[in-house]
């Protein structure tokens, strides 16, 4: 098949899944060309069945802000004219929903139809997309999708309630590539880190307030008076200069690392104890999925779709939003069981073998398959 994939190229999850899903695909035979505005961060070489086209919005004094939308819909057009694409699948419903309605009514006036498959991955639907200013047209556009997948049965589920919504909505959970997630020797890492044998508690994000990282900092500091230990903070985003005050605040910056956005996460998840994700809401957890690969336990909320990931009392604990004392307390229990820590790592790491990219791949390959049949037959 000859994929188009449509996504946002940073570190948030939707992007990452995106880029994931279109390697694994090209590993498999299969060509798929990248369309965004800058070249994903996890697409770091180079691949024989991968393309990456660039779309750049036009500057002009009339416009006060770069009409990107509309220079995407013009590159849609253009990939699948000319590289003959098969479908597009486009990641998170915002814009890129509605810019694949329009490429594919565009394409029709020409008598070509191209499938648009629309991947939900969270706050597309549960924050930005329940906005009475973009609601209309999510609904809309997920409508008029060809297929439409979401990364949980929660989030499923939430859309439904959200939105009315006509289409199936089939469930495709994140994945993970044990290839590259997988506890790994990385004792000269820990060594500087932890130099006398402290206990390492990790988290990543994209530093927003849905996240809580001050939660990850208050729970720390309960844990550090108990117990020896170093807080990683990897990411960045709007909350991070709060974040660094606070930590100057209550006088843990000797403890507490700022290491910012990080490619290569899993060298620092291999030398980590403990992975802590208090969010206010997360679709499925897939930084807690990574983590658990790479044998870390997960200290989590228990929003969102994070359940189907991580499982109360044997790959990590769960507390509701804002416990951070209950929160604090399960890592102490951790950190102060060896056995127990140990047998949370197995438990974390079977899990996620639930979510082998290798059993996920053929899913979407199949979906894939369905959409060209019906869109064929509709035709």
């Amino acid at each position: 098949m000859r994929i188009g994939m449509v996504c946002y190229p940073t570190f948030g999850g939707s992007g990452v899944v995106a880029t994931e899903l279109g390697l694994g695909l090209a590993d498999k035979g299969h060509d798929v060309h990248f369309i965004t505005y800058k070249r994903p961060v996890r697409l770091t070489s180079f691949h024989a069945n991968v393309y990456f086209h660039e779309v750049t919005a036009m500057e002009y004094p009339l416009f006060e802000f770069a009409p990107y939308e509309t220079a995407l819909a013009s590159k849609l057009v253009d990939v699948v004219l000319f590289e003959k694409l098969d479908l597009l699948h486009v990641h998170y419903a915002i814009p890129h929903a509605a810019v694949g309605y329009m490429a594919r009514q565009i394409l029709a006036s020409q008598g070509i139809y191209i499938p648009i498959i629309t991947t939900l991955h969270g706050t597309d639907i549960t924050l930005v997309g329940n906005d009475s200013s973009f609601a209309p047209v999510v609904e809309f556009t997920i409508n008029q999708s060809d297929g439409v997948t979401a990364v949980s049965e929660q989030l499923k589920n939430e859309t439904i309630s959200t939105f009315h919504i006509d289409r199936e909505i089939k469930v495709v959970h994140n994945f993970i590539d044990f290839s590259r997630f997988r506890k790994i020797n990385k004792d000269h890492f820990r060594k500087a880190i932890a130099p006398d044998g402290e206990k390492i508690l990790i988290h990543i994000s994209n530093f927003r307030k849905v996240k809580r990282v001050e939660d990850v900092i208050r729970v720390f500091e309960i844990v550090s008076k108990q117990i020896e230990s170093k807080l990683l903070l990897i990411g960045d985003g709007p909350e991070r200069k709060a974040m660094e005050d606070l930590c100057r605040q209550i006088g843990l910056c000797d403890h507490i690392r700022f290491l910012g956005k990080q490619e290569a996460v899993e060298e620092l998840l291999a030398i980590s104890d403990l992975f802590l994700l208090p969010s206010e809401n997360e679709s499925f957890g897939l930084a807690a999925l990574e983590a658990m690969a790479c044998e870390v336990p997960v200290i989590s909320s228990n929003a969102g779709g994070l359940p189907e990931v991580n499982i109360d009392g044997q790959t990590g604990y769960m507390c509701a939003v804002g416990d951070i004392k209950g929160m604090a307390q399960k890592c102490i229990e951790l950190l102060e069981n060896e056995d127990t820590l140990n047998q949370f790592r197995q438990n974390a790491f079977l899990q996620a073998r639930r979510f082998d990219i290798d059993q996920i791949l053929p899913q979407y390959e199949e979906f894939y398959e369905e959409i060209l049949r019906k869109s064929k037959i509709n035709q």
